[in-house]
């Protein structure tokens, strides 16, 4: 066995050396002054030697305790780089995502259990913001946005096509007809403030521009808006990817096939640091399978209805 000094000792021996003051070490070790000079007067004990000449007003180290000094400090920088690679080790990875808020409720989280199998020494912290990616000014690594092409300085990964048409519980198609857009001045249109595709636009490329719904009600989120037209409130303008899933449980429905839809991309933007470079480009593989899959869900569904989207 390894014969040891008292380490704690060893500890103030090396505080009071660097300082030459046991007052200024026990101010830095946040002890008493009578603790420190007890704790190197018991390592001196322990290896026979004084480490310190003592005057009335001055502290001065041996010729020993300036050799110790040396190997002690090495000693000890030695175990605090040793421990800070260990705690680096151990730190777990962390990825940063930043994603629209709706996105990220009715889409992202559902499926981030797959991302995690696959890299389970990852962690993942997703925030929400709507707004332009700023790398510079924010903490993420990825931020997830709709948008219609490359952005500039950033490394921009298309992983989803967006298709945007209106739905509605069905319900409501079944009680009160929609076949046709004019129909839609008996009903409610729903509205949201960060909507990427306004209900003008649709019933312009719809073919009935200028035609008054019965009512309208207006969000300032999507999730508001599609939650509302899931209650069957009445008829929101949504990304039928968020919506799959209650379209194929029969909840939902898209009741003008795919007349008048809008597309856009989701793309999955990064400043592509080369120390982030291999887990964005991990994740970014993950988001371009998923979005495959949502999208063959998508398009076999419209074939189920004899639609091409």
């Amino acid at each position: 066995m390894r014969k040891l000094p008292p380490l704690n000792a060893v500890r103030a021996f090396e505080v009071a050396a660097r300082h030459v003051s046991f007052t200024k070490a026990a101010a830095e070790l946040n002890v008493t002054h009578g603790a420190v000079s007890r704790q190197v007067a018991l390592l001196e004990e322990w290896l026979g030697v004084a480490l310190f000449h003592r005057a009335p007003s001055q502290l001065t180290l041996t010729e020993a305790g300036r050799g110790y000094l040396n190997e002690v400090s090495a000693v000890f920088e030695r175990l605090a780089t040793a421990s800070m690679y260990v705690m680096q080790q151990a730190a777990p990875i962390v990825l940063r995502v930043n994603a629209p808020p709706t996105f990220t409720m009715r889409w992202l989280i559902a499926r981030m259990s797959v991302f995690q199998r696959k890299r389970p020494d990852v962690e993942v912290r997703l925030t929400t913001s709507l707004a332009p990616p700023n790398f510079q000014e924010n903490t993420y690594d990825i931020a997830i946005r709709g948008q219609h092409g490359p952005l500039d300085d950033c490394r921009s990964i298309p992983f989803m096509t967006e298709i945007i048409a209106p739905v509605c519980h069905v319900d409501l198609q079944e009680s009160l007809a929609l076949s046709h857009p004019r129909d839609l001045e008996a009903h409610t249109l729903i509205s949201y403030a960060t909507e990427p595709y306004a209900w003008s636009e649709w019933l312009e490329a719809a073919g009935v521009a200028g035609l008054k719904p019965a009512n309208t009600l207006g969000f300032e989120q999507m999730y508001f808006a599609l939650q509302a037209a899931s209650e069957g409130l009445g008829l929101a303008m949504v990304p039928l990817f968020l919506a799959i899933d209650e379209i194929l449980a029969g909840r939902l429905c898209v009741p003008f096939g795919p007349l008048g839809v809008k597309r856009r991309t989701y793309y999955a933007n990064s400043a592509a640091t080369l120390k982030a470079q291999t887990l964005t480009s991990d994740f970014c593989d993950w988001l371009q399978q998923e979005g495959r899959d949502t999208e063959q869900s998508i398009t076999a569904w419209a074939a189920s209805q004899g639609w091409t989207l």
